[in-house]
């Protein structure tokens, strides 16, 4: 275990991970988190296992002697198996948040969900408040943008202050999986936090991205612009704009209709009136962990409800996800 930067540690392998207790599972998506500690270290840890997809490279791999089958049953035309496949072909996607604040492991634990229809005085006197006193740093987004981290990942960039963005694929992403692919356009202006930001002089940019950055796509996957997914979502993750591109057959989380703009739509609305965006009701959704949702209820805009949901988040960037 190494130090890999001012505050984040390195790990060569889980054996210093000391499990706490599980904040929440998807089976549907294979995936789990975890709050725990380093050993040896002060302070909270998140761990997030997920299984890779499989594309025809994995398949091909796993079939071969080094896969060894143990038999559930076999019906007629039909047997199921346990596959214990080599190391390569057992790889799963891992993430490590340390150190882990109590805003972290609230975000990854089983919430109960709600939606609401943010009103422009809403997002006026509640919302926009909100972000400005409880919101992550965003230093890692200032991190990528600066080349002090992730240079080597790096898909394109456009260094214009004004219009400029770096193209990076997103940590949900193992970057060679065509079928899930995931990126992210992060802008280098630091004074847009979300499309309630945006206005008509915001197009040049929203137009740059989503140009080039369909462009750089296919010259380096050679997935074409009609094969992908380009929205923002609302509430972000993390209040500094930038743009999701994923495979379209990929069912990335977030793309639910309560969170997902599709970039095409935010343009047409943009254009269609200007300050579209300052005058709109948009919708997202709270969880009741969130120290928004507490100031919903105490307004008397929402009620607390006595049924459990499981609504696991999702493995995002190192950021706040509000769902």
């Amino acid at each position: 275990m190494m130090c890999d930067s001012d505050n984040g540690i390195s790990l060569e392998n889980l054996s210093k991970f000391v499990v706490k207790r599980v904040l929440s599972d998807s089976p549907d998506r294979k995936l789990i988190f975890v709050e725990g500690s380093l050993e040896g270290q002060e302070g909270a840890a998140v761990l997030i296992l997920e299984k890779k997809a499989f594309d025809e490279k994995t398949v091909r791999a796993l079939c071969s002697e080094d896969s060894v089958l143990v038999k559930s049953f076999v019906n007629d035309l039909y047997s199921t198996y346990e596959c214990f496949p080599n190391t390569k072909g057992n790889g799963i996607k891992t993430t490590l948040i340390y150190p882990a604040t109590e805003k972290h492991i609230k975000k990854f634990e089983r919430k109960t969900v709600h939606i609401i229809q943010e009103t422009p005085e809403i997002y006026k006197n509640i919302t926009l408040p909100y972000i400005l006193s409880e919101t992550f740093s965003v230093q890692w987004v200032y991190n990528i943008l600066e080349h002090k981290s992730e240079v080597e990942k790096i898909v394109f960039e456009d260094s214009d202050k004004d219009l400029g963005f770096i193209l990076v694929p997103d940590l949900k992403w193992d970057g060679q999986t065509l079928e899930s692919l995931y990126l992210q356009a992060v802008i280098h202006r630091r004074d847009i936090k979300s499309i309630r930001d945006l206005t008509t002089k915001h197009i040049p940019l929203l137009e740059n991205i989503q140009t080039q950055g369909i462009k750089a796509i296919e010259e380096k996957y050679g997935v074409l612009q009609s094969q992908l997914r380009i929205y923002v979502h609302y509430l972000p993750s993390y209040y500094h704009l930038h743009v999701h591109f994923t495979y379209l057959q990929y069912d990335a989380p977030g793309i639910n209709t309560e969170r997902a703009h599709l970039l095409s739509t935010v343009i047409q609305n943009i254009q269609l009136l200007p300050d579209y965006y300052q005058k709109a009701t948009i919708p997202y959704t709270l969880t009741e962990a969130d120290p928004l949702y507490e100031t919903f209820c105490d307004k008397g805009l929402l009620k607390k409800s006595t049924v459990v949901q499981q609504y696991p988040p999702t493995a995002n960037h190192v950021s706040v996800d509000n769902n």
